[in-house]
């Protein structure tokens, strides 16, 4: 009888342990999307560029502008995003800043100036701001630090795999609807998505399986498989403390190094393909497909091959989670050998290898839950995000002023001095990898 019993406890125990790792997958699975989504409206200008300068009669510098518009409020709103994510619950506030950035998407459809156009591009910004601090506080509530580098690849990959195959989806609504069309098509989806995400969000403290399951692990002296991070106050004071460590500025660096490689691909590429190596726009949308592809490769292979490094074989954090990242930033200086050739073909191939490279960085964030105490997770993730969304102010401009005489070279001699630099902040500045001191 006490077998049947004990037989029926390990079932229930079984159950409940699917269900848990069936919710947190879920939830996996909606940020993907929710990046996937994110990423459209913030590149959806790119693909626009060509059609849209032209019939405005804009100049090179203006749209450098344009572009970088998004970044100026996304990076004073890091750090407001990343308080407002620890004080309220991730269901309630991505809706909301997904229904906002996806109106002002729309909104774009409509202007028919300069201004207007930069007025829309700062809305977006300031309400995706809180967006990937959101995903990294769902992460790390949803999966213990083991699995962590994983999930974060996950998402991640959503801003690469979702461009690899949305660049010659939305070159082909712009064909058919023009670049106004192209801008009213992706702010809808962001809204029907905002919805889906209210109804089917939770946060694993109102999940009885999940809280069952951590409960369960806990009394086992396990860790945790729901990390629960709790709701904190905070004071002003934490802002200068967040800033005040050598080893987050190692983090900080690279994700501005990090982060203005990715904005060649997510603004200047496409405009690199079309006017200054001659291809046809259809075509190009389908060739700057091949990058992203690379670099959706390149962040699963960092994201998996770093979590099995520190649970199977046992390395050391300090390996698992650097190297992919200094690999990463090496490959990515490669970009400088399309400078050297006329072959579309090796052009591409460079730009990919470059890329696959930024994807193998991009699983930084996990520093963020290795540095950070617990309560500081959404203001250090919003430190992080604010230096690194820097580089969507001036990376454009920069570029854009490189490349007002017609020559595209010195433009990536640029990034590829952006991804040195990035690695040597994560060789020679974050050191051990270990928890810091703010309290």
């Amino acid at each position: 009888m006490q077998d049947a019993d004990n037989s029926t406890q390990e079932s229930g125990q079984t159950t409940q342990q699917e269900v848990a790792k069936k919710g947190r997958y879920g939830i996996l699975a909606m940020v993907f999307i929710t990046v996937v989504i994110n990423y459209m409206d913030r590149t959806n200008i790119s693909v626009a560029a060509t059609a849209l300068s032209d019939e405005l009669e804009l100049s090179t510098v203006q749209m450098g502008l344009i572009f970088s518009a998004f970044g100026w409020t996304y990076s004073i709103f890091q750090i407001p995003g990343g308080i407002t994510v620890d004080l309220i619950k991730i269901r309630i506030l991505y809706p909301f800043i997904l229904t906002a950035w996806s109106i002002a998407t729309i909104v774009q459809g409509f202007v028919s100036s300069f201004a207007a156009l930069i007025g829309c591009r700062m809305a977006i910004g300031v309400f995706e701001a809180p967006s990937f601090p959101c995903n990294n506080k769902v992460v790390t509530q949803w999966f213990n630090e083991d699995e962590r580098a994983g999930a974060i690849a996950v998402y991640t990959s959503g801003q690469f795999i979702g461009l690899a195959f949305l660049f010659p989806v939305l070159a082909i609504i712009q064909e058919y609807y023009g670049w106004r069309g192209l801008f009213i098509i992706s702010g809808l989806v962001g809204i029907v998505w905002a919805v889906i995400w209210y109804i089917f969000y939770r946060d694993p403290q109102d999940t009885k399986e999940a809280m069952a399951q951590a409960a369960k692990d806990k009394s086992d002296g396990k860790e945790a498989s729901i990390a629960v991070v709790e709701d904190t106050k905070f004071t002003v004071k934490d802002v200068v403390k967040v800033f005040g460590v050598k080893k987050l500025w190692g983090v900080y660096i690279g994700q501005f190094c990090l982060g203005g490689v990715l904005m060649f691909f997510l603004t200047w590429f496409p405009t690199y393909l079309v006017e200054y190596r001659g291809l046809d726009f259809i075509k190009s949308g389908f060739l700057a497909s091949i990058p992203f592809l690379a670099a959706f490769c390149g962040v699963l292979v960092s994201g998996f091959f770093s979590d099995a490094l520190t649970r199977r074989w046992g390395v050391s954090k300090e390996v698992a989670r650097k190297a992919p990242i200094i690999l990463g930033m090496l490959l990515t200086t490669s970009i400088i050998g399309a400078n050297y050739t006329e072959d579309t073909f090796w052009i591409v191939t460079f730009l990919s290898i470059a890329f696959f490279g930024n994807g193998l960085a991009s699983i930084a964030w996990i520093f963020v839950s290795l540095l950070s105490p617990k309560r500081y997770l959404g203001l250090v993730g919003g430190a992080m995000n604010f230096i690194g969304a820097l580089s969507a102010v001036s990376v454009p401009v920069i570029i854009g002023f490189l490349v007002s005489d017609g020559d595209f070279k010195p433009a990536l001699v640029f990034i590829c001095a952006l991804a040195a630099a990035g690695m040597c902040s994560y060789l020679f500045l974050i050191g051990k990898i270990e928890e810091v001191k703010l309290d």
